[in-house]
């Protein structure tokens, strides 16, 4: 391996590590607020995959571990412990009864509201003190980051 490449790799693990440091703190954040919440029962994964539904009201479960790019079996066993916890349902669907949509109950949805607050909220707290081009580079890398993963994620 040469040089140039040692140095790649290196900025390579540096970026994984910081991306996983940052989710690592923020599953941490949460999991302390949702353990002070009236949502004790739940853990912060559950609460993105509430997040998740909410986002793509009456989705398949097919359509949402696309989404989530999770395998169809994963996402039901998720789903069927959130709907004894009273956050998700299944709905049929209106035009084929077939099909089964998710939806979220009134306590999904008022934990959607509140979890999508509380993500306005540390997204505030960061870009506080930002100026409006440093806050244009942050929004155009988190683009190239998802078109990114998209493109990697299609082959």
């Amino acid at each position: 391996m040469n040089s140039q490449s040692n140095e790649i790799k290196k900025d390579y693990d540096f970026i994984n590590e910081s991306l996983i440091n940052v989710y690592d703190s923020i599953m941490r954040i949460e999991e302390s607020e949702i353990r002070r919440s009236r949502f004790k029962d739940i853990t912060a994964k559950e609460v993105h995959l509430v997040h998740t539904i909410g986002l793509h009201d009456r989705k398949t479960t097919s359509q949402v571990a696309h989404i989530l790019k999770l395998s169809k079996g994963t996402l039901t066993a998720n789903l069927n412990t959130l709907e004894r916890k009273g956050y998700v349902m299944r709905i049929a669907n209106q035009e084929d009864h077939r099909i089964i949509n998710l939806g979220l109950t009134s306590k999904g949805r008022l934990l959607y509201r509140a979890h999508d607050a509380f993500h306005k909220l540390l997204v505030k707290r960061f870009l506080k003190g930002f100026d409006n081009d440093e806050i244009h580079l942050i929004k155009q890398a988190m683009v190239n980051l998802e078109e990114f993963i998209d493109e990697v994620s299609a082959k």
